[in-house]
């Protein structure tokens, strides 16, 4: 089993999820999600099998043996079935800041109670992790403007709006808003 050496602790759990450190055996699921919802994401075009498995082995591998890690992703675990992906990306140990990452199942986002069960158990275990944990003193993400559950799950979670970006990223010919959220130590629920 793959481990953080930089975490006291290699399994987050609250209720029926779980967050465990980014299982091989994960990722092409999360190559194939992450290819359905390429809209909401910044990547530009389709990823394959075999850049799926480079990323891996070149990036995520090295991950668990830094000291100060620049991503930490994790399996996300729903009744020990991975439903999903997520964790801390563009790590600033200096001022112990993260951006979050959160990517589900395609079948988990049409359905909005699924999501928020989902993103909401989320949230709680990586708050657990960054803030209990890894001492962070803010999380922040970017989401474009065209998921209002999503962003509704992250505002009921602490979350605020930090900044407006006009028309930044454009959606099948359409110029969108990016918006940047974030939560601070003290502030999450």
């Amino acid at each position: 089993m793959n481990q953080y050496n930089i975490l006291k602790k290699q399994n987050y759990v609250f209720e029926n999820y779980k967050l465990i450190p980014l299982r091989e055996e994960d990722i092409q699921s999360i190559k194939n999600w992450r290819n359905e919802q390429i809209d909401i994401l910044r990547q530009e075009k389709p990823i394959t099998r075999e850049q799926q498995i480079n990323y891996y082995n070149q990036v995520i591998k090295k991950s668990f043996s830094d000291k100060k890690p620049i991503l930490m992703l994790f399996s996300f675990l729903h009744n020990d079935f991975c439903i999903g992906y997520g964790g801390l990306t563009n790590i600033d140990w200096t001022t112990k800041n993260a951006e979050l990452s959160f990517l589900v199942d395609t079948n988990r986002t049409s359905d909005p109670n699924t999501y928020e069960n989902d993103f909401t158990s989320f949230l709680h275990l990586i708050f657990e992790l960054a803030f209990d944990e890894l001492n962070f003193t803010r999380i922040f993400t970017e989401t474009y403007d065209i998921r209002p559950v999503h962003i509704s799950i992250l505002e009921k979670n602490g979350f605020l709006l930090e900044k407006r970006l006009k028309q930044q990223k454009r959606i099948h010919e359409t110029l969108v808003d990016v918006l940047i959220h974030s939560c601070v130590k003290n502030v999450k629920s």
